[in-house]
């Protein structure tokens, strides 16, 4: 199911139209600076909402000041209580245990925020 929500630019003619498909959903999601950079652990219903605010720094703090921008991995959950206790593990886990999670699923470091809609880094 598509639904129309602020958030995200869609790539094409039509700027005014932000897609989701998301909304409401629990998810646990790491952002990086770069390969191998800072990362930043968090948990929003409103993944797509939630990646337009770190890529445009609306909010002064960790992620703004290092630059945290690239989604390189997101675990969806079906309940926000469960998504805030995976969180909370994930972020007592050593710096490892976080890049081989997120290089099992994203060898690659690839920006996964490029299959919400989101125009590619530079």
């Amino acid at each position: 199911m598509t639904a129309v929500a602020r958030g995200p630019r869609l790539r094409g003619d039509d700027e005014s139209k932000y897609v989701t498909g998301m909304e409401r959903t629990p998810v646990v999601y790491i952002v990086a600076s770069r390969r191998n950079g800072t990362l930043y652990t968090g948990v929003t219903s409103d993944l797509p909402a939630r990646i337009y605010q770190h890529r445009n720094e609306i909010f002064e703090g960790f992620t703004k000041e290092h630059g945290c921008k690239r989604l390189v991995w997101f675990e969806v959950h079906e309940e926000m209580e469960s998504a805030i206790v995976r969180e909370k593990r994930i972020k007592k886990w050593n710096r490892a245990w976080k890049l081989r999670l997120i290089e099992e699923s994203n060898p690659t470091w690839r920006d996964l925020a490029e299959d919400l809609g989101f125009d590619p880094l530079e």
